[in-house]
Formats: structure tokens, C-alpha cells, sequence
């Protein structure tokens, strides 16, 4: 039994001027919804300083009792900053909080942004300067720990391996002899 699939291209249930038409007319509610929003926020704002702050009337009032109302608007700006500051200082806790959960959040993902590293040419002196700060003050020679070869001694081994290279190939090549063998049976074959 074979199955044959043919590759047929599905056409799209709305047609493109459709979708157009429906993208544009969203757009356009979208923006009279933003609009009527804006209109919103307005007329709540002017209700509530209606509410909070009503008209003042001052016409008629003597000097104190303009100076009582001084002290009476004073001590509700008072009231008012105090509200203000203890509101700011609860976003900035709460901004905190946020970012030590995100920190650990991070952290528990394992994911870090890594800082790019740049290549930086520093001497032995300066990175010792660095970790021991003021202690370190004698420049250090690298070349005096080094351990000493002595050149007679390189020299009197060489000519004994350089004269019998030659003998010693099959066995210095880990065969084992092996080689041997091999020609041995490769002989006796022909």
C-alpha cells in the first residue's frame, strides 16, 4: 500500500484586505479607548482635589483669622509631605526587595551576564604589587629559581647514544620484536 502526500499550500480562511481592514479598524478602538482613558483620569483628578482641596474663601475674614487658616492649610502640607515621604521610602524599600529577589533569582538559574574581557599586559612586579600592596618592594627575578643544567654532563651521554642509533631501532620502537616475526612469516610464505 503506498501513501502519496501532496504538498498543497492551505489557503487562509481571511483573506489580506480583510485582515487589513480588521487590523485597522483595532487600532482605531484601541486609540479611542486610550483617549477616553486620558478623559478618565482627568475628570477623576479634578474630583478628587474638589474632595481633598475645596475652594478657598478668604473674602471677609480678618487678620487672624487669615493667619489661622495659614496655620490650619500649613499643618495639613505638613500631614501631606509626611505621607509623601513615608510612601517614597516604602517604594524604595520595595524597589530593593525587587532587586535581591531578581539577584537571587539569577542566581538560582545560573545564568550571569559575563563582562567582556580585554587583554592587559601587566608585569610580575605590578600584579605582586597588587596583591601585597605596600609589603612587596624588591623586584622579583624569575630566572634565579630556575634549576641549573650543567653542559658536561649533556655532553659526555650524547656520543654514546648518537654511535649505536642504528642497532637499537627495532628495539627502541616498543615492537618487541614483532618486526622480526613478521619478516620471519613474510619469508617463509614466499
Amino acid at each position: 500500500m503506498f501513501l502519496f502526500f501532496y504538498s498543497q499550500e492551505r489557503k487562509p480562511k481571511i483573506s489580506a484586505s480583510r485582515k487589513l481592514m480588521l487590523k485597522s479598524l483595532m487600532v482605531a478602538k484601541a486609540k479611542e479607548e486610550l483617549e477616553q482613558e486620558i478623559l478618565d483620569k482627568e475628570e477623576e483628578k479634578h474630583r478628587y482635589l474638589a474632595e481633598r482641596a475645596p475652594p478657598l474663601n478668604m473674602s471677609g475674614l480678618s487678620l487672624g483669622q487669615l493667619q489661622d487658616l495659614c496655620r490650619e492649610l500649613h499643618a495639613k502640607i505638613d500631614v501631606v509631605d509626611e505621607e509623601r515621604y513615608d510612601i517614597e521610602a516604602k517604594v524604595m524599600l520595595n524597589t530593593r526587595e525587587i532587586k535581591d529577589l531578581n539577584i537571587k533569582v539569577l542566581d538560582l538559574r545560573g545564568k550571569f551576564k559575563r563582562p567582556n574581557l580585554r587583554r592587559v599586559r601587566v608585569s610580575a612586579d605590578a600584579i605582586l604589587r597588587s596583591l601585597l600592596g605596600s609589603k612587596h618592594k624588591v623586584s622579583m627575578d624569575l630566572r634565579a629559581n630556575l634549576k641549573s643544567v650543567k653542559k658536561e654532563d649533556t655532553e659526555k651521554k650524547r656520543p654514546v647514544e648518537d654511535s649505536d642509533w642504528r642497532k637499537n631501532v627495532e628495539a627502541m620502537s616498543g615492537m618487541e620484536g614483532r618486526k622480526k616475526m613478521f619478516d620471519a612469516a613474510k619469508g617463509s610464505a614466499q
